[in-house]
């Protein structure tokens, strides 16, 4: 069966009923994170749309479950465990020329790491900022960006 459904670039906002919270809650197995939804230019949010188009199913194994709210600038693989936003505006740590970056099959990344999570990596040189996080079972293990890299050259074009 094929699911065409359009995820929207803004947030929507539901107001669901207690008993539906209720039902919810019991019912799920893994719950998805809440991730907060970046606000890009339009140019940016238009390359954002065509990389969420591309992304992969899975991830280092991990099958595409994305977190709330709903949207075309966000993506997630394993309950969290590794989260996409597009359209992130640029990491203050970019000016520093001490930064660490990496190249993942052509895609440069500059690495943060954060001492309470796992590390994020955010795009260079790419005319829309694509930040990735990752948990701690990743703090040394930049593996998975590798999935990433072909939708990244395909949609968000180089900005040098």
């Amino acid at each position: 069966m094929t699911s065409s459904r359009r995820r929207s670039l803004r947030p929507s906002f539901l107001v669901p009923s207690a008993a539906a919270l209720l039902l919810a809650a019991g019912c799920s197995g893994g719950s998805q994170p809440s991730v907060a939804v970046p606000t890009p230019s339009r140019e940016a949010a238009a390359l954002c749309s065509d990389l969420d188009k591309a992304l992969p199913r899975t991830v280092a194994g991990l099958e595409r479950g994305d977190p709330a709210p709903e949207s075309e600038l966000t993506a997630g693989w394993g309950d969290g465990a590794i989260v996409l936003r597009c359209g992130v505006p640029r990491p203050a740590a970019m000016a520093d020329a001490n930064s660490k970056a990496i190249d993942a099959d052509g895609v440069n990344w500059m690495l943060e790491q954060r001492p309470d999570a796992g590390p994020r990596f955010t795009t260079t040189y790419r005319e829309a900022y694509v930040e990735v996080t990752m948990g701690r079972a990743y703090a040394h293990d930049a593996s998975p960006l590798a999935a990433f890299a072909k939708p990244v050259r395909a949609t968000v074009p180089e900005s040098l």
